[in-house]
């Protein structure tokens, strides 16, 4: 099993979360982004920088990414095309993406782009509070008792 994380849109406190869990359960921790990244010097935790193209990382992440690996990412069209590969995705507030949720998220987000599309100004998330960290934390702890450790 591997972490994966699309690690441009990525909270710094969510990476710093990632990289305790990696050296605490030696899972491989890689963090796919289009610019260059600072991780913490560790044989457990990786970068690639992918090419700057559009979906670029997106790619990389689908044709990495394992059956019963974890993907860290916001980022719903890119959930969905893991979830096909049955991937496991968790968002940086520590919702899970599933195959029961994807289709309404999928829904609203093509709605707000219409919006937005259309001149109206919806905002963007919110900023990251404790309170989310904490979520993430929980979820991520949650899916690493009960994921397979590697052999």
């Amino acid at each position: 099993m591997t972490i994966w994380v699309d690690a441009d849109a990525c909270p710094v406190a969510i990476k710093e979360i990632l990289y305790r869990a990696a050296e605490r359960t030696r899972i491989p921790l890689v963090l796919v982004a289009n610019q260059p990244l600072r991780t913490p010097p560790s044989a457990v935790i990786r970068r690639v920088q992918v090419s700057s193209g559009f979906d670029e990382a997106d790619d990389y992440l689908v044709e990495q990414a394992q059956a019963g690996d974890l993907v860290i990412s916001s980022d719903i069209p890119l959930a969905a095309r893991l979830l096909a590969k049955q991937v496991v995705v968790l968002t940086p507030r520590g919702q899970p993406m599933t195959e029961a949720n994807i289709g309404e998220r999928l829904a609203i987000r093509d709605f707000m782009d219409t919006l937005r599309g259309s001149g109206i100004q919806s905002g963007g998330p919110a900023a990251m509070t404790p309170a989310d960290r904490q979520t993430f934390a929980n979820a991520l702890d949650r899916y690493l008792l009960t994921a397979r450790r590697p052999e």
